[in-house]
């Protein structure tokens, strides 16, 4: 499906993506707002090069706006990149700009949004390189991520099963804590039917547990050859430290301030002030992740420092660096 108007003189070009799994939704703005192309292309290699053909035959890409540059068009950005094309992140339009009742939605105007966006200027981010170490802790941080929740499902799992189990069964695990419950767990692995069942939910958690270790000890290890300041800070631990790593991503530098880094980590008041009223409510965006890392880190501050309890009080001094 698509839908192509003949340009008019050859200039600078606007552009907007709708990523999608399998496919991608390109359109095109020339300078003076006109639509020179839309046009759906297949989310693979062959689509890339296509959609990359389809700009440089409309003109000089000015902007390059794509939503999901970091989820569906990872792969694209990183192929625009390589050829040199200027592209930024389009955020999701501000509540007030949504689709009213009775608006319609599809890929194309998503696309059209984008590149009028792409053409205004208005937000747009610089996308993340995911071309070096960093990407690397994400994927380690990922994989621990999903092994923790299968530990703790495993756990969750055996104590339903142990809660109908005969009062013989039951009584033998009263009372334990989870690690000790999942390592007592495969003595009774003979004990039919049940007993064969939590005995592979302790293996599960075993496995588990061994491979978020691992995982952890390699992401201590990235850190520590490629940013051991983040562990040096007090409080901070691999895990956290991976998370505002990943936060920043790759290239840093596209956070021009220690406030552009709160916005990402959503760890700056939202003003709501009215009247004579003077306030600030907690942000509920950006990066959650990296929102609890700095969320753990302060605790662990509050409760084994010495000055940050001082500064948690209202006019207190300011935090150790």
């Amino acid at each position: 499906m698509q839908n192509e108007s003949a340009p008019g003189a050859r200039g600078p070009v606007f552009c907007g993506v709708d990523t999608h799994a399998d496919s991608h939704w390109l359109c095109v703005l020339d300078w003076r707002g006109r639509k020179v192309l839309s046009r759906q292309f297949p989310a693979d290699a062959a689509g890339y090069e296509a959609l990359a053909g389809a700009i440089a035959a409309a003109g000089e890409p000015a902007c390059v706006a794509m939503e999901g540059t970091s989820s569906y068009g990872a792969g694209l950005t990183r192929h625009l990149a390589s050829l040199g094309m200027p592209v930024r992140e389009a955020l999701s339009p501000a509540r007030t700009q949504r689709r009213r009742p009775g608006q319609g939605k599809c890929d194309e105007s998503d696309a059209e949004r984008a590149a009028r966006a792409a053409m205004s200027g208005s937000r747009l981010g610089t996308p993340k390189s995911q071309d070096g170490w960093v990407d690397g802790v994400r994927c380690m941080l990922a994989a621990r991520s999903g092994a923790v929740k299968a530990r703790t499902s495993a756990i969750n799992t055996a104590r339903s099963l142990l809660t109908t189990a005969p009062e013989g069964l039951r009584s033998r695990f009263r009372g334990m804590g989870g690690p000790r419950l999942m390592e007592e767990l495969p003595s009774v692995r003979a004990e039919g039917a049940l007993g064969a069942a939590l005995g592979a939910l302790a293996d599960l958690w075993a496995a588990a547990r061994d491979a978020a270790l691992d995982m952890e000890r390699a992401i201590e290890a990235s850190l520590e050859e490629n940013c051991p300041a983040l562990l040096a800070m007090y409080g901070c631990g691999p895990v956290s430290a991976a998370k505002l790593a990943v936060a920043a991503g790759d290239n840093p530098g596209r956070l021009r301030s220690e406030a552009s880094f709160a916005a990402i980590c959503g760890a700056c008041p939202i003003p709501a002030s009215s009247g004579k009223t003077v306030r600030h409510r907690l942000n509920r965006g950006g990066d959650r992740q990296a929102n609890s890392a700095l969320h753990e880190i302060a605790r662990q501050r509050v409760m084994r420092g010495l000055a940050t309890p001082i500064w948690t009080i209202p006019g207190g001094t300011a935090p150790p660096p």
